[in-house]
């Protein structure tokens, strides 16, 4: 007797490597999800230039996958009826890079282990100064604040955390919709701590650098506020 095929790891497979048109669709609607968040089939059809009976085909496959749930949302004030929107699940980070996750996360407790806390953080601490260097190099001939931020969030999106820059009242928000070393970063919290550093180091002493949001926390991302300091 055939044993049976696990769906599911089978099905994630396939969207992960993209092998064929279908899961370069589902994959598409998945990113989107991860980027904005919950979104109706309507939006989704429209923002991806699909029909909304194909959303909802792959939304449906999505679903059963398990990478995809709906739920209802109704707007504040509103009388009618609830919305369904679509967002991703738990399982759905097995599509999305994280970088040598079971690696990162055993080099963390081998480090600790070995060399103790002070140990960890030199090497974090070694990390934090070889990626300020990379990025600061990157920053050559970026002379305005945007520049510098556009380049920090194509960066950051090359090492797989999907950012984007958006431009605020104030200045600008830095949002990351991945996290890559997510698994990494909960076993070692100064891995997120380093972070800052590197960006405050990169945009320069005359910037500052708020984190408003945090996936270890439980946030759907990460963003940062960056502003020009005011001149004193």
């Amino acid at each position: 007797m055939i044993p049976p095929i696990d769906l599911r790891k089978h099905f994630i497979y396939e969207i992960s490597m993209s092998t064929v048109t279908a899961t370069a669709a589902q994959r598409n609607i998945l990113d989107h999800l991860k980027r904005t968040g919950p979104a109706g089939a309507a939006a989704l059809a429209t923002t991806l230039g699909v029909t909304s009976v194909a959303v909802r085909q792959h939304l449906a496959a999505l679903e059963q996958a398990g990478l995809v749930v709906m739920e209802e949302a109704r707007k504040e004030g509103s009388r009618g009826r609830p919305s369904a929107r679509w967002r991703l699940t738990p399982l759905a980070d097995a599509v999305f890079a994280d970088t040598h996750a079971e690696l990162s996360v055993e080099l963390v407790a081998n480090v600790r282990e070995v060399f103790g806390e002070t140990g960890l953080t030199q090497l974090i601490e070694a990390r934090t100064t070889q990626q300020a260097a990379t990025y600061k190099a990157a920053m050559q001939g970026a002379a305005s604040l945007k520049e510098r931020v556009r380049r920090l969030a194509r960066l950051r999106t090359d090492a797989g955390y999907m950012a984007e820059m958006k431009t605020t009242a104030d200045g600008f928000l830095l949002i990351e919709n991945h996290c890559p070393i997510c698994r990494a970063a909960r076993a070692c919290n100064a891995l997120c701590r380093q972070e800052q550093d590197v960006f405050r180091s990169t945009l320069g002493p005359d910037v500052s650098i708020e984190r408003t949001e945090h996936i270890i926390a439980g946030a759907r991302r990460c963003t940062y506020a960056i502003r020009q300091k005011k001149a004193s």
